[in-house]
């Protein structure tokens, strides 16, 4: 009998878009689509083991070995640098980092620029690659309200449809990078797993091919 792959998927929508590769790719595991509370769920004879977190733990889970392979969005891999083999970019959860502010902002380059945002990495080294003095001012949850309240002048956040900026009379102003979700792996474990994780890989990459655009 293999070693079971432990796989990390991330909690909600985007996990369950990941499962559905993970099934087609011929790696099912059935009860995990049951109404029920478990956390972890087998199939023996995939040798799979997945188990359901939330989405910014998973790099942490794959990082310290408690996952083999996982799926994390690339604006968490930014963000935290997790020490882990980023495989391959599976072309779903799709969305971007951005500048966004109220729409009758103008950036004065003679005053520090106020940034409120849950990713202040990447805030930093985006301001840093292009030289503007900023101030970060670290949030944890409703960014959106942080400019209309006069707490910052500009949010760093994702944006995917860009209904709740507008909702809040706010805008995008600049992307800074585009985000995906990515298939990582825990570097001890690919080096004793490496057959298995390449299998699911090749068989993954043939899933999401049609996602591309």
């Amino acid at each position: 009998m293999k070693n079971m792959l432990n796989v990390a998927l991330p909690k909600g929508r985007l996990g369950e878009k990941v499962y559905a590769i993970f099934e087609s790719a011929g790696f099912p595991c059935p009860s995990i689509k049951e109404q029920n509370r478990k956390l972890i769920f087998e199939n023996e004879e995939c040798a799979v083991r997945y188990f359901w977190v939330k989405p910014s733990d998973v790099a942490i889970y794959v990082e310290r070995g408690a996952a083999d392979i996982g799926v994390a969005g690339k604006d968490i891999l930014l963000e935290y640098r997790p020490d882990v083999y980023e495989l391959f970019d599976l072309n779903i959860g799709k969305c971007r980092m951005a500048v966004a502010a109220k729409k009758d902002f103008r950036d004065d380059p003679t005053k520090t620029l106020r940034v409120a945002t849950k990713f202040s990495r990447i805030a930093g080294e985006y301001y840093a690659s292009i030289g503007r003095e900023i101030d970060i001012i670290h949030l944890n949850g409703s960014i959106e309200i942080a400019p209309i309240l006069g707490l910052s002048d500009v949010i760093v956040d994702i944006v995917e449809t860009g209904t709740t900026l507008k909702e809040n009379d706010l805008e995008v102003k600049e992307t800074i990078v585009p985000i995906s979700a990515r298939l990582i792996a825990n570097k001890t474990g690919f080096k004793f797993k490496t057959e298995q994780i390449t299998r699911i890989m090749d068989e993954m990459k043939k899933q999401c091919g049609e996602n591309k655009q």
